[in-house]
């Protein structure tokens, strides 16, 4: 089976997964939360396994980190799952934008030692998309201003943020950091750029920002 179309299928599934989810809210929203940051810090687990004590206790972090911060900015206020979705919306449109820019136009490798599939058109496809997409989101929804600039400085940290899971990969000797996701890999692979934006916008949650 094409490798893309596995890998746009189950983000589709997964994206409306969590769409469903955050809408829904509550105890199913933050269980769904749970059973992922679960699975991400089995995955880190494995990854960092023999690295030392620092390494074990940090992934806790890893993944505590941004459960809570999923769930402080869908509960917070009613605004909670506008700015939630435009969480996603930021995360998913990097991703995306990267890939199709970075398979069209890619040119000079972004971080060759780190990740070599990765380029610097790519990234600029990545914060495009972010930018157009979370900004539009943002004004259509009233969340404010302040998210219109936050978008681009949010996609870069999302780059950032997958950046240092390939780093871990590569560290470890491992292609992927699990098999949970056909065409994607692990909860890890997935989520590495959600994890700094779900921080930085309970961050910018938290100093009126939104």
């Amino acid at each position: 089976m094409n490798e893309l179309f596995v890998r746009v299928a189950t983000g589709l599934v997964l994206i409306a997964l969590a769409l469903l989810l955050a809408a829904v809210g509550g105890t199913l929203f933050a269980v769904f939360v749970a059973a992922i940051a679960t699975a991400m810090f089995y995955e880190w687990t494995r990854l960092v396994r023999g690295w030392g004590v620092a390494w074990y206790l940090s992934g806790f972090i890893y993944a505590l980190a941004p459960a809570l911060a999923l769930l402080w900015i869908r509960e917070r206020d009613a605004h909670g799952l506008d700015l939630l979705l435009w969480a996603f919306i930021v995360t998913w449109s990097t991703d995306i934008g990267a890939y199709f820019a970075g398979r069209r136009f890619g040119r000079r490798k972004l971080a060759p030692s780190i990740s070599p599939g990765k380029t610097v058109e790519g990234l600029y496809g990545g914060i495009a998309a972010a930018t157009v997409l979370g900004g539009g989101w943002a004004l259509a929804t009233g969340l404010g201003h302040p998210l219109l600039a936050l978008a681009p400085v949010f996609a870069v940290a999302a780059q950032a943020g997958d950046l240092f899971e390939s780093s871990m990969k590569r560290r470890a000797g491992v292609k992927d950091s699990g098999s949970w996701l056909p065409g994607h890999g692990g909860v890890l692979d997935r989520l590495d750029g959600l994890v700094p934006v779900a921080v930085l916008t309970a961050a910018a949650q938290l100093l009126g920002l939104t």
